[in-house]
């Protein structure tokens, strides 16, 4: 009798262990695969394209979203693992030098990132990782991204300007307002033509033009991709807006959800010094 009242008593504690075990594996079949892709120095002075750096800001960052699966790459060449990677994420982001040369370097890891977007991947890339200095390459990075520059109209330029917010109602820039900022920006940007759009997010005041500087791009297969120019000096990293900027970028690529205040980027300020 004592036997049966255990068996009875112990069974909304096996139901509770099962239920928390099913929950896990939900949990872990719902996540996603992020892929964050930086490299070694590039010639550029210390405190610039430092993109290991950033990468580990990133995913410091992360972290806390454990609905996302983080694995940190130094995409040196040759990088012949880079296919597979990319292979096995639901999403990328590229920190690289010359990244739409970068792309088409290899044709097996253009290949990859092709695959990645027709499975719906997520597509992100920062700074040098938009463009690269031959217009040949434009096509390639434009179908990925859905904008890029390169040849003799692509410019840049280093000043300390004003960034509008044009669409405050995108989840990209939930809690981000105007700002101020001296930075290097990439502009004279090439974008795909319609009716294929990109769907602008921040300006940024250049030879008194609004030029784009960041953006969002629903793609025609499915997928998501955002592409964002500055972050040329490691230090602006410190900035919230650059960090919440490129946190909800990244998450929104892998379909997931901003809060309404925007993500906590709080960062121990360690982890932005450079070694």
């Amino acid at each position: 009798m004592s036997s049966n009242r255990f068996r009875i008593a112990g069974l909304p504690f096996l139901i509770f262990v099962c239920a928390a075990a099913a929950s896990s594996f939900v949990q872990a079949e719902d996540s996603k695969r992020l892929l964050l892709i930086g490299q070694g120095p590039d010639g550029h002075p210390p405190a610039t394209h430092e993109f290991m750096a950033g990468v580990r800001v990133m995913e410091k960052l992360l972290a806390p979203h454990k609905d996302v699966r983080v694995t940190v790459t130094k995409a040196d060449e040759p990088w012949s693992e880079g296919p597979a990677l990319i292979d096995q994420a639901d999403g990328v982001v590229m920190f690289v030098t010359q990244g739409a040369r970068w792309i088409q370097n290899d044709p097996q890891r253009h290949a990859a990132l092709k695959r990645l977007a027709q499975r719906k991947g997520g597509i992100v890339a920062l700074h040098w990782a938009v463009g690269a200095h031959d217009a040949k390459y434009i096509e390639g990075q434009l179908e990925l991204l859905g904008g890029t520059r390169g040849g003799p109209q692509r410019k840049y330029k280093v000043l300390e300007t004003d960034v509008t917010v044009v669409d405050r109602n995108h989840p990209i820039t939930t809690g981000v307002s105007n700002f101020r900022i001296h930075d290097e920006f990439y502009y004279r940007l090439d974008f795909v033509k319609p009716p294929l759009r990109v769907h602008p997010l921040l300006t940024a005041r250049i030879d008194d033009n609004d030029e784009t500087a960041c953006w969002s791009w629903e793609r025609p297969d499915g997928g998501r991709s955002f592409g964002f120019v500055a972050i040329h000096f490691h230090s602006n990293w410190q900035r919230t807006e650059y960090r919440r900027l490129v946190v909800q970028g990244i998450l929104w690529t892998l379909g997931r959800s901003v809060p309404k205040t925007g993500v906590n980027v709080d960062l121990d300020p360690k982890v932005l010094e450079l070694k």
